[in-house]
């Protein structure tokens, strides 16, 4: 009866969950702001498509690090918090000589609106926007670059822009494969919510399926990225989506990294820097 008892308490939220509420988790206080982190700054505003107000952050690259041409990174954080919080993701790139453009989706942090796929969709276009109109970089190297919910909104986001033939890569860490299928990883890890994976996934949008729009990139170069010890998206969807990539494509499955934690290591960030040199940005 304990069992049957505790079912009955998690089904709403499942059934939550398999709707798309519990793939966002936005916070609006931000808790910090670059220049506290010893970084220079420029907030951000502007608009998506439909009216919604949205707030971003522009990182200049550190003069002293920088060489021409500069690259521009476009950050998609993951499902949780605001910026603030994923700033830690990308700190580190304009002392390498890389503008980082990060802005909050919808919902989050000091953006308006209330967060859903398609909006996000908009926001990720309004964002794009802005990085390729900026003056200082050069609107033929932008690189996307999405980390977990982020990583898939990249995915799909960029298979559908008008402008995908002016980015110069994209760059996936620890995204997931579609919504339907963590919803059945989810459901799957445990006993008492694995008869429900099937049903309930059946309730979810997945009509943003990375998966399905990744091979659609082509020409365009994908990095791959996935820590082995991911125990929030098993590392069996960076191989899936590598393989429905076409060329040029690589894949890097981190030893010991957690989720989304593969470039906390100065060694992986090396590792980050050459493979943008490799497509023509000047980081150092």
């Amino acid at each position: 009866m304990h069992s049957l008892f505790k079912l009955l308490i998690l089904l709403p939220a499942l059934a939550l969950a398999a709707c798309g509420g519990l793939f966002f988790y936005p916070q609006q206080e931000l808790l910090l702001t670059p220049d506290r982190a010893g970084l220079a700054y420029k907030e951000v505003r502007f608009a998506a498509s439909d009216g919604v107000r949205l707030h971003g952050w522009y990182l200049p690259a550190d003069p002293q690090a920088a060489r021409e041409p500069t690259c521009t990174v476009l950050f998609l954080h993951g499902n949780a918090e605001n910026i603030s919080t994923h700033l830690g993701s990308v700190w580190w790139l304009p002392a390498r000589g890389v503008n980082v453009f990060l802005f909050d989706y919808r919902g989050y942090g000091r953006s308006e609106g209330t967060p859903d796929l398609d909006g996000l969709h908009r926001d990720f276009d309004a964002a794009l926007k802005v990085a390729l109109d900026r003056g200082n970089s050069d609107p033929g190297r932008i690189v996307v670059f999405g980390q977990s919910l982020g990583g898939a909104l990249a995915v799909t986001a960029v298979a559908r822009s008008a402008h995908k033939d002016q980015l110069r890569g994209l760059i996936i860490e620890g995204a997931f494969s579609g919504y339907r299928a963590i919803v059945r990883d989810k459901l799957a890890s445990s006993w008492l919510t694995w008869p429900l994976q099937w049903p309930l996934s059946y309730t979810v949008d997945d009509d943003y399926k990375p998966l399905q729009a990744i091979g659609r990139l082509s020409p365009l170069p994908v990095l791959v990225v996935h820590g082995l010890a991911d125990g929030i998206i098993p590392p069996h969807h960076a191989k899936a989506l590598y393989d429905a990539a076409r060329t040029p494509k690589t894949l890097w499955r981190i030893p010991g990294a957690a989720h989304i934690a593969a470039f906390r290591t100065k060694k992986n960030q090396d590792r980050l820097i050459e493979y943008l040199r490799g497509l023509g940005c000047a980081a150092q």
